[in-house]
């Protein structure tokens, strides 16, 4: 017989397993989502939908469509806060992943700039948006899903499931891609095998919504039905702007890791270094695997520790791990880029995990949704839209060590807002004002 949660009196209908489950499975294939485009960004996106007058510009407007749905991401997590918030989590978070997967699925049967000219890049543009908007719905959700169901001394455990998503969901990705480079020959992989990981999407998004659809709504939200506010988004910038703000900046360091990692470290391996596609995707997945298990490390640690203490070493390992980007990378083997990705990669999970509880914890039941949604994806304007390009733009103009800075500098950041915030594993999550 499985075990119901009750983080509030009151026990809710959905048992452990359900909340793992749902509140894990969307947040991976989400991510699958997202990470199929990194991946294609860095492998082929810009021969497929842009000019081939440079190989350089293809590259920097593949980066550039990447960064574009990071830009979106803020207004999802607005508008999809915004219903979060005023009407529930569940029937949200079917929106989300609906939005997602039909965006995904409609790039791989986009026709490319040899097809449909000008108009493949802007329709590009335009599904990157979309994608950007079901993801900025979905991570608030799906942790408010966990932490307002979890018991107050467990509730970094609980905020760990959708922190694994982004972990299996880009095993998935990678290794989808790293089998189709196996199977398939440059020229297929180049003319439609990059396809199939896209249109896989449409399958997952099933799996995902039958797990969604059987939950009940979180007791927390329940609980604080008189206590909803009109315009959420109003309310969270009148009275709750420093915990934004220091939420936003809290996990910057992650996204920088990772997609300085899983981007541009990838493309510059293939392109520069000449190390062969299959040998780095395999250190990728796993440098993938020394996150999940780091993630669920570090959660374990939160509860028993607190979230600033882990949360703080993990930020300064990762400003000294910047320092290693260059030397690692400038010897321009398959195992010195691969111990880079690994260790950053593991960093990203330590730093990563704990954030999953302590932004749902510093926000109240009112605008909880709308304010974890939106501090985790403003993080990402920061650390991530345009840590690609700009990797790509340091490392011509001044080498390798600048773009070492850029994660260094971004864990810098991530360090005094969590200095800025304080503890919040002992707070009450019904209570917060």
């Amino acid at each position: 017989m499985q075990t119901r949660t009750a983080a509030v009196p009151g026990a809710p209908s959905n048992t452990t397993t359900q909340i793992a489950v749902a509140s894990f499975i969307g947040t991976a294939i989400e991510f699958y989502d997202f990470y199929v485009y990194a991946i294609a960004a860095a492998l082929v996106i810009g021969p497929v939908f842009f000019p081939r007058d440079s190989p350089t510009a293809q590259s920097l407007n593949a980066f550039a469509t990447f960064g574009i749905a990071f830009l979106a991401r803020p207004v999802g997590a607005f508008l999809f806060g915004h219903f979060g918030d005023r009407f529930g989590r569940k029937s949200t978070l079917v929106a989300t992943l609906l939005t997602m997967g039909v965006c995904t699925t409609l790039i791989g049967f986009l026709p490319g700039y040899a097809s449909i000219g000008e108009a493949a890049p802007w329709l590009l543009a335009l599904l990157r948006i979309g994608q950007g908007l079901g993801l900025g719905g979905e991570w608030g959700g799906a942790a408010l899903l966990a932490t307002e169901n979890a018991p107050r001394h467990k509730r970094g455990l609980f905020g760990m499931f959708p922190q694994l998503g982004p972990s299996i969901g880009f095993l998935c990705a990678n290794g989808l891609f790293l089998l189709l480079g196996v199977l398939l020959t440059h020229d297929q992989f180049m003319a439609w095998g990059w396809r199939i990981p896209f249109l896989v999407s449409a399958v997952l998004v099933l799996i995902g919504l039958y797990a969604r659809l059987r939950l009940s709504e979180t007791p927390l939200f329940r609980q604080a039905e008189t206590q909803r506010v009109r315009v959420p988004l109003a309310e969270l910038l009148g009275r709750h702007l420093k915990p934004l703000v220091l939420g936003s900046l809290s996990i910057v360091v992650c996204y920088a890791l990772f997609y300085i990692s899983a981007v541009f470290v990838l493309s510059y391996g293939i392109g520069t270094l000449h190390i062969p596609k299959p040998a780095l995707q395999g250190w990728l997945m796993l440098a993938i695997v020394c996150m999940a298990v780091a993630t669920v490390l570090s959660a374990w640690l939160s509860d028993k520790l607190g979230r600033r203490p882990v949360l703080l070493a993990s930020a300064a390992a990762a400003v000294a791990w910047g320092f290693a980007l260059a030397p690692l990378l400038g010897a321009a083997t398959a195992e010195s880029v691969g111990i880079f990705l690994c260790g950053a990669l593991l960093l990203m999970g330590m730093t990563y995990a704990p954030l999953g509880a302590m932004l749902p914890e510093i926000f109240p039941t009112s605008v909880r949704y709308t304010g974890s949604g939106a501090a985790y994806n403003l993080g990402g304007i920061l650390g991530a839209s345009l840590a690609p390009y700009a990797a790509q733009v340091l490392v011509a103009q001044g080498g390798l060590s600048w773009v070492g800075g850029y994660i260094s500098v971004a864990a810098l950041v991530s360090l005094l807002a969590v200095l800025g915030l304080g503890e919040t594993s002992n707070r009450n999550m019904a209570e917060v004002a």
